[in-house]
């Protein structure tokens, strides 16, 4: 019912001003992720329109590419009609890794501002016209393997996905692991259920101190019940694709507690930055019946005011002015939250952990 609401709600018209795209999975993901960024989206554009850039209002519209690379891909032309100078947030492995390997950047008049998620195989190579926001897998994992250590730890277990996402997570986890001096142990496992109980019960006799889950989000929060049913009572750890809720429905508050969830933002509900006071102020307005707010709508509001900013600063309102602008206008910092596009196309390499405490609730 939230998608459908989302879908219908670009009432403004696209032919003018600013225009704005989404392409994303509003249905068959089972979580709100594209919503939510969604929101994050409107909530900067209500407050960049109160005074428009260059004289001119931002307007979004969204397609439901249904999770899949086929459908972004189907859905990637019809968009480029209503000439949209940037896309935001697109979310998927497969849509993206279908965007760089059809060459679809290579002649659209469009910029990419921020994708989900940070594989390191879509970031590099990459392509010129595709800026990432948030921090990749590599630098989540390289946190999370500082932490463990800097807590005492010094045996990791690794439960990975046999997909490009886990086994790609699982080498950059290796070198981390060197890199601090830790003992490392792996597991892989397909994505059926049946398979991943026997790879979490391998796991269990590791004689780990924590656990580390690499792979597609529903993977990461199945293979912690995995863990939880085979025994694992230590400290387990995720990237930052998993929500808290989603751990707490499959385990219960008991069992997702002590779970650490890499973020690649802020607190969002957060209170000490200049950037939650702005944030705050532009969801309440945006969407008064929202009083807790998520990391997904956090990255949709910092990725649309990436694009906002950039423009201010551009020559043109224009794909190509925007796309120059980002690469050269260095630092920018968002109240407590730097954007940086000067050293490459990823712009921050923020993380923090946030752990689930004995409410249920995410804290950092």
């Amino acid at each position: 019912m939230l998608a459908a609401t989302v879908l219908s709600a670009s009432s403004l018209a696209w032919s003018e001003g600013i225009v704005l795209g989404q392409i994303g999975p509003f249905t068959v993901l089972p979580v709100n992720d594209a919503v939510e960024v969604n929101q994050g989206i409107k909530a900067y554009m209500a407050q960049a329109n109160k005074t428009g850039i260059k004289g001119q209002k931002i307007t979004l519209f969204e397609a439901d590419d249904r999770y899949s690379g086929d459908g972004f891909v189907e859905q990637f032309p019809l968009a480029l009609e209503k000439k949209p100078i940037a896309f935001v947030s697109p979310i998927g492995s497969a849509a993206i890794k279908r965007m760089l390997d059809d060459k679809l950047l290579d002649t659209a008049l469009v910029v990419i501002v921020n994708a989900v998620p940070g594989a390191e195989s879509l970031r590099a190579p990459g392509h010129p016209k595709l800026f990432h926001i948030r921090a990749g897998d590599k630098q989540q994992i390289e946190k999370i393997i500082t932490h463990t250590r800097t807590l005492g730890i010094t045996r990791v277990a690794v439960l990975y996905q046999d997909l490009p996402i886990g086994t790609s997570g699982w080498a950059m986890a290796q070198e981390a692991a060197a890199a601090a001096g830790l003992s490392l142990k792996g597991e892989i496992s397909p994505t059926e259920l049946a398979a991943l109980d026997a790879a979490a019960e391998r796991v269990a006799k590791l004689d780990a101190q924590t656990v580390l889950v690499l792979g597609a989000p529903r993977f990461m929060a199945d293979g912690i019940a995995a863990l939880r049913k085979a025994g694992v009572s230590q400290s387990i750890f995720v990237l930052s694709y998993v929500p808290p809720e989603l751990i707490v429905k499959l385990v219960g508050v008991k069992g997702a507690r002590g779970v650490g969830i890499a973020q690649t933002f802020p607190n969002p509900n957060g209170k000490t930055l200049p950037l939650h006071r702005e944030f705050h102020a532009a969801m309440k307005e945006a969407f008064p019946q929202v009083t807790e707010y998520t990391p997904f709508q956090l990255e949709g509001y910092l990725s649309a005011r990436t694009v906002g900013e950039a423009l201010k600063r551009s020559k043109e309102l224009t794909a190509a002015s925007l796309q120059s602008t980002l690469s050269t206008m260095g630092m920018v910092d968002f109240g407590g939250f730097r954007v940086d596009f000067s050293k490459g196309n990823v712009g921050s390499r923020f993380v923090d952990i946030g752990v689930i405490g004995a409410d249920g609730r995410l804290r950092y």
